[in-house]
């Protein structure tokens, strides 16, 4: 697999398990520059002038994930967002190295739905032994941290 799929896999499983935070994370690694903007349509989307706007709504996010009336990452409308987070994610970090976009964002879409799936099933059962407040401070980190080591991965390939 080339690497460049792997990170558009990546950044989608980011998103499958916060997806503001992959948007955010893809729009701050454009504005430090370590992922070009290339002319990727969809790296406009995440471009750093929205960056703001978009780690206001990842820290939201971040809040909100705590919260007890959250609803399940496997509803309809929140897995939707999931996978459409992951798709331009995908995508931007597709376009920037000059390669097809489409591919990033189907890649991105599926790394998405699959960090969704895998992050309830391992927050589940996490949740048998500690709180849940506690396991979805680890995701968080996770989520972060896997979306860091794609944008420093991202920055080598350049």
């Amino acid at each position: 697999m080339k690497r460049q799929h792997a990170l558009a896999i990546g950044i989608g499983v980011v998103a499958g398990l916060r997806p503001m935070t992959a948007l955010a994370l893809v729009a701050w690694g454009l504005k430090q520059r370590w992922i070009r903007r290339g002319r990727s349509p969809y790296a406009r989307i995440v471009y750093p002038h929205a960056l703001n706007r978009i780690a206001d709504c990842a820290i939201s996010e971040l809040i909100a994930d705590k919260l007890p009336f959250t609803p399940s990452r496997l509803d309809v409308v929140p897995l939707a967002s999931r996978i459409a987070s992951g798709a331009i994610c995908g995508a931007a970090m597709n376009g920037t190295a000059k390669k097809i976009p489409v591919q990033g964002a189907a890649l991105g879409g599926l790394g998405a739905f699959a960090g969704a799936i895998a992050g309830y099933s391992v927050r589940q059962r996490f949740n048998r032994g500690m709180s849940d407040f506690a396991v979805a401070l680890l995701e968080d980190a996770l989520a972060v941290g896997g979306g860091v080591i794609a944008l420093v991965i991202a920055a080598s390939v350049e």
